[in-house]
């Protein structure tokens, strides 16, 4: 299934990332994906992301709807016509919007789950909690900072910033097939954020992943950023 081109505001977006082991990840992932390995480590983590005048490419801005949203994300790879792609593997997405709610798998790829979301923005500080309609939740209390976290296994604010950037292919779960997006961001610009608290129901679930398996490793934000959504079909 192919959706229509979707163009927007990204507001503010927070990647929250984690390093994990990469057998406990791989148990997770359907076939044909397999964790990306980044200094023998998975790379999981979630996108919390206010969105802004979303609607359909050529539409005017005040016919966009604005939500907050919440995508657990996993780098992954897969072998496609003889070549190696990469992406991220999208198991769940969250939103405040009942209009998104709805449309997920319908208008834009991948079920979307109604969240209650809690934030509070303020001088450079940030915390954001939602609890899914199926208890899913995840907080993280963070602000702006100059100083790439030295313990990261990434180690310069410039390696983490190129590896997510080339994750910008996504496939949703789909019954027993996935729906690709590919986003599209005019002007690719991070900055690191120190993070105080953060909480992932979904990564602390022992029963999906064995405990001590999953590492916060660093936090990014982005801010005002013009971008589009289009369809990757399906796999």
């Amino acid at each position: 299934m192919n959706f229509p081109a979707i163009h927007g505001l990204i507001d503010r977006r927070i990647l929250i990332n984690f390093t994990a082991d990469p057998d406990a990840v791989q148990q997770i992932l359907p076939a044909p994906f397999r964790p990306k390995i980044y200094k023998g480590k998975a790379i999981v983590g979630v996108c919390l992301i206010r969105l802004k005048n979303i609607k359909p490419k050529g539409f005017p801005d005040l016919m966009g709807i604005g939500s907050e949203n919440g995508a657990h994300r996993i780098a992954v790879e897969w072998d496609e016509e003889g070549e190696t792609k990469e992406g991220v593997y999208v198991p769940r997405r969250d939103t405040s919007s009942r209009l998104n709610a709805f449309a997920g798998g319908r208008i834009f790829p991948g079920k979307h789950y109604l969240a209650k979301f809690n934030v509070k923005e303020a001088n450079g500080n940030y915390h954001v909690n939602f609890t899914s309609s199926d208890n899913t939740n995840i907080s993280i209390d963070a602000k702006t900072t100059d100083q790439f976290p030295p313990g990261s296994i990434f180690q310069t604010l410039e390696s983490a910033s190129d590896f997510f950037k080339k994750g910008s292919l996504g496939y949703s779960p789909d019954g027993n097939k996935f729906q690709g997006l590919k986003l599209h961001i005019n002007e690719w610009k991070v900055q690191p954020l120190e993070v105080l608290d953060v909480h992932s129901s979904f990564f602390e679930n022992e029963t999906l992943f064995k405990k001590d398996t999953v590492h916060f490793d660093n936090a990014l934000l982005m801010t005002k950023i013009e971008h589009e959504w289009h369809s990757a079909g399906s796999k």
